[in-house]
C-alpha cells in the first residue's frame, strides 16, 4: 500500500505539531526520528532506532539518535526505561505503567493493566511527594 504525498505531508505535519508541543525544535532529523518513534506503541533501543531511520535512506549519526532520544525523555514525548546499567529502552507510550524485560530475547513488553498492584510506602522521607513510580519485571526462560 502506497502512501499518498498528501498523507506524508499530514503525518510530518503532525510529528512536527508534538514536537512543538513539547517544546522541542523541529529539526530534519528530530522529525526522522520522531516518525520512527511515534509511529506505534513501541519500545525500541537507541540502535534499533537508529537502523529504521536510516533505512529511509537519510544517515542519523549515533550520537545525533541518543541525543534527540534523551531530549525527548526529558521533555515527556517518549519514557526512557533502564533495564539493565548498560541497556535502555525508549517507549513511546508516556502514560503510566510497567513492563515485563526478558534478558534472553532482549524484549521489553508492556504489562497489561491491572496485572500488577503496588502498596506505596504512606510515609515518605520530609518535604517529598512520589514523582513515579517505574516497575521492570525481569525474567528468565524456563528449562
Amino acid at each position: 500500500m502506497n502512501i499518498s504525498t498528501e498523507e506524508k505531508s499530514a503525518h510530518r505535519r503532525e510529528i512536527i505539531r508534538q514536537l512543538s508541543s513539547h517544546g522541542i525544535t523541529p529539526t530534519a532529523q528530530r522529525i526522522q526520528i520522531a516518525a520512527v518513534m511515534l509511529s506505534k506503541p513501541q519500545h525500541l533501543s537507541a540502535d534499533q532506532v537508529m537502523a529504521l531511520a536510516n533505512a529511509s535512506g537519510r544517515q542519523v549519526s549515533k550520537a545525533t539518535v541518543y541525543n534527540t532520544l534523551g531530549l525527548f525523555a526529558e521533555k515527556g514525548l517518549i519514557r526512557e526505561l533502564v533495564v539493565e546499567p548498560t541497556r535502555s529502552f525508549y517507549d513511546s507510550s508516556t502514560h503510566s505503567h510497567h513492563h515485563y524485560f526478558n534478558p534472553e530475547t532482549q524484549e521489553l513488553t508492556d504489562i497489561p493493566e491491572g496485572e500488577l498492584s503496588l502498596q506505596l510506602p504512606r510515609r515518605l522521607p520530609p518535604n517529598t511527594e512520589i514523582d513515579k513510580v517505574e516497575v521492570v519485571v525481569h525474567l528468565r526462560n524456563r528449562g
